[in-house]
């Protein structure tokens, strides 16, 4: 699983989270911050309102939380979600002595990102996309960025 540091590092350079079924994502908040969530249809459902998407909660959860609004929620991508949103710029992935590597190209650029999670690896890549991407004016419409 991606670590939180990097999750947020993600959320901060703009990458929007579009909740889905099965999204694992924590509350961002120090008193509830080591329970990871799952959106299903069951328990956890993202409902969509005017003034913004809240998380609800079916009462199937061991303390009383009703909902939360997406901005407390960290949305912790899995490693498929990462290699997705990396399209075209993501070339290998390897398995290494200290933990996974991502190859990607980056501004025409291949680069190598290592991490002991494979998770981190493609964040660490991802952040370096974006951060490429930002001053780009022929930014892929596609790329979920603010």
């Amino acid at each position: 699983m991606i670590s939180t540091p990097l999750a947020r590092a993600l959320r901060d350079s703009g990458l929007v989270w579009k909740p889905s079924i099965g999204d694992a994502f924590l509350i961002d908040r120090v008193e509830v911050d080591a329970e990871v969530f799952h959106l299903s249809d069951m328990t956890v459902e993202a409902h969509e309102f005017s003034t913004g998407i809240v998380l609800g909660f079916n009462g199937t959860t061991e303390w009383a939380l009703d909902s939360v609004s997406i901005e407390d929620a960290l949305w912790l991508p899995s490693e498929t979600q990462l290699r997705e949103l990396l399209r075209a710029a993501f070339s290998a992935f390897a398995v290494t002595e200290t933990g996974f590597s991502v190859t990607a190209t980056i501004d025409g650029f291949s680069r190598i990102f290592e991490a002991p999670v494979a998770e981190d690896a493609y964040a660490r890549a991802l952040l370096a996309l974006i951060d490429a991407s930002v001053g780009d004016t022929q930014l892929d419409e596609d790329i979920p960025l603010v």
